[in-house]
């Protein structure tokens, strides 16, 4: 699993962070890290843009340059030179953190960025359909994705390191193992 990523023909952007809160009273952040690499996307130095879930740049397309990142609980709390006080810092709840795609390793073989996982098609390893990706969560027990059911209107959750198979990027197919009652 890597960060979640878009493309616009352009450029693109990718996914490697969300702010959880603000942190003290000199504008921190808890940032939750949604990358392989939160050392090297959250350095020193380092510029990250205002974005979306989606992957997308937020309307003020804001640049921020890391001043400094320290571990918390699982993620970081990063200083960003562009803020400087509390209130500011509230602003920031929620929103996510990306980067340019250029300025991060390539996907290796079996990775996928997680905003690509949204509106793939989910199927068993016997190739029956079992519905498409609705949304996808950072759960404390890890990444979850939720599943719309084929025929049906309600949703279910599987955590992906323990129900994910395999993710074919192209044909947009996750192949996926439940748990033996969820869907009965």
């Amino acid at each position: 699993m890597s960060a979640a990523a878009r493309s616009d023909g352009g450029e693109g952007y990718v996914i490697v962070g969300r702010v959880r809160k603000a942190h003290g009273i000199r504008g921190e952040l808890v940032v939750e890290p949604i990358t392989d690499a939160p050392e090297a996307m959250f350095a020193p130095g380092r510029r990250v843009f205002a974005g979306t879930a989606r992957g997308d740049l937020a309307p003020e397309a804001r640049e921020l340059h890391v001043d400094r990142a320290t571990r918390f609980k699982g993620g970081l709390i990063v200083a960003f030179r562009e803020i400087n006080d509390r209130t500011s810092a509230e602003q920031w709840r929620n929103r996510f953190f990306l980067v340019p795609r250029a300025e991060v390793a390539s996907l290796a073989e079996g990775e996928v960025y997680v905003h690509e996982l949204l509106g793939m098609h989910v199927q068993l390893e016997t190739g029956e359909s079992v519905g498409e990706v609705a949304d996808v969560y950072e759960l404390p027990q890890g990444l979850a994705i939720d599943v719309r059911r084929t025929g049906h209107d309600d949703t279910f959750l599987l955590l992906y390191d323990q129900s994910v198979r395999s993710v074919d990027r192209e044909a947009r197919v996750v192949i996926v193992t439940i748990p033996v009652g969820l869907l009965d």
